[in-house]
């Protein structure tokens, strides 16, 4: 775990020496999967389908093979195998989703009219690695993707699927102030496990100030490494004088099953935020794409075995369809509930009202289950998959 603080040259208790004046309105906080704002892996676009998975998991399955100490003929056979797989046997970039990179010395060797051979001996023989394809995300979806911040209007977002915090900036000063919407002045987000660029971070407006944040990047347990991503845990303050404590996570997909590995993170998640507690913190909120659904045996210790209320359940919360799409993906159907925001008992207290919002996402297979943005006339314009979550919080 790595604490990093944001406090400046006063530390987190000139911050909190210098609160700003109270103010009546409710904090607006959101989670929103974004599916990355300017550049996005090309094996992740829907269109990409089951060809794009299995392209992934391929890439993945190669470097772990690349990082062995010693090749034996076995590992040979399925490294070739397996960039033929991706196009890349025969040329380094011959892929559609993937390019192999040979940085210093040699994997492979290529000789005119023979097959290809494996003659690195090992990870020490050679320096590579093979990297997937990024293409540009569709404009129309990154103006659709201001419009969605600048209408949610946001105290703090929490940002899923955000390719850097460069990103993350160009995205507040270009696209969001273009589309008529209050910048916002504090931004972070550290690259987690995830290679493809799809981390989670966290923005906020002036009067929610970002004093500490608490990465668990490197949370391991018996079978290796936790967080697909990371679980950032963000001290935020409020005009108020309280301070928020959020979790914002990116559980692992059901891309080739996950459903051990989301359960591995939603007992971490669940001892963090018990641990939390422990020190004293009562105004707690776990959010994110937990990519599962409430009633999972994987998110069972997170959601059924922890005090944590769902916004979804308060009385004023409003699904966008007269209460008949529960879900936050695709379609909005109660199997596509897998964006969260959770809240312990303190803070629950304080929620005014919450909803799911809808305009940014294609609905169904011709678009026509709930209201969109007119700009948006295919599904590749959609802002994102998903909608985004929002909770109101007298804090």
């Amino acid at each position: 775990m790595t604490a990093i603080g944001r406090a400046g040259r006063g530390g987190v208790a000139d911050y909190r020496s210098r609160r700003m004046p109270i103010r009546e309105v409710p904090m607006k906080l959101v989670s929103y999967n974004v599916e990355n704002l300017f550049l996005r892996v090309r094996a992740m676009n829907e269109s990409s389908g089951n060809a794009g998975s299995k392209a992934i998991e391929v890439q993945q399955r190669l470097n772990a093979l690349f990082a062995k100490k010693a090749y034996s003929a076995a590992d040979k056979k399925e490294i070739l195998g397996l960039l033929k797989a991706l196009g890349l046997d025969k040329k380094d970039d011959g892929g559609k989703y993937a390019i192999l990179r040979q940085n210093r010395g040699k994997l492979l060797k290529r000789p005119a009219g023979k097959p290809v051979e494996v003659v690195a001996s090992g990870r020490g023989s050679w320096i590579g690695w093979v990297d997937l394809k990024t293409e540009d995300v569709n404009e129309v979806a990154t103006r659709a993707t201001g419009r969605v911040v600048k209408d949610l209007n946001a105290d703090v977002l929490a940002v899923i699927e955000a390719e850097s915090r460069p990103a993350l900036q160009r995205f507040t000063g270009g696209v969001l102030k273009a589309a008529g919407g209050k910048i916002y002045e504090h931004i972070m987000l550290i690259d987690g496990n995830d290679e493809r660029g799809i981390d989670v971070g966290v923005m906020a407006r002036n009067g929610y100030e970002i004093v500490a944040m608490t990465s668990h990047v490197d949370d391991k347990d018996s079978q290796g490494l936790i967080f697909s991503r990371d679980c950032p845990v963000y001290s935020v303050t409020t005009p108020k004088g309280n301070t928020i404590v959020v979790l914002v996570n990116h559980f692992k997909s059901k891309m080739g099953g996950g459903d051990a590995k989301r359960l591995r993170q939603s007992k971490r998640v669940k001892a963090i935020y018990e641990q939390l507690k422990k020190d004293g913190h009562d105004l707690i909120a776990v959010v994110g794409d937990l990519n599962d659904t409430p009633d999972s045996k994987a998110l069972a210790p997170l959601v059924k075995q922890t005090d944590l209320q769902e916004i979804g359940t308060h009385p004023k919360f409003d699904d966008g369809h007269g209460g008949n799409r529960p879900g936050t993906f695709g379609n909005g159907a109660a199997g596509n509930k897998i964006d969260y925001i959770l809240l312990s008992p303190k803070l629950f207290k304080k929620a005014k009202q919450g909803g799911i919002f809808r305009m940014g996402v294609w609905g169904g297979k011709n678009g026509t289950l709930f209201p969109h943005y007119p700009e948006i006339t295919k599904p590749e314009e959609a802002a994102s998959d998903h909608a985004a979550i929002w909770a109101e919080l007298d804090a």
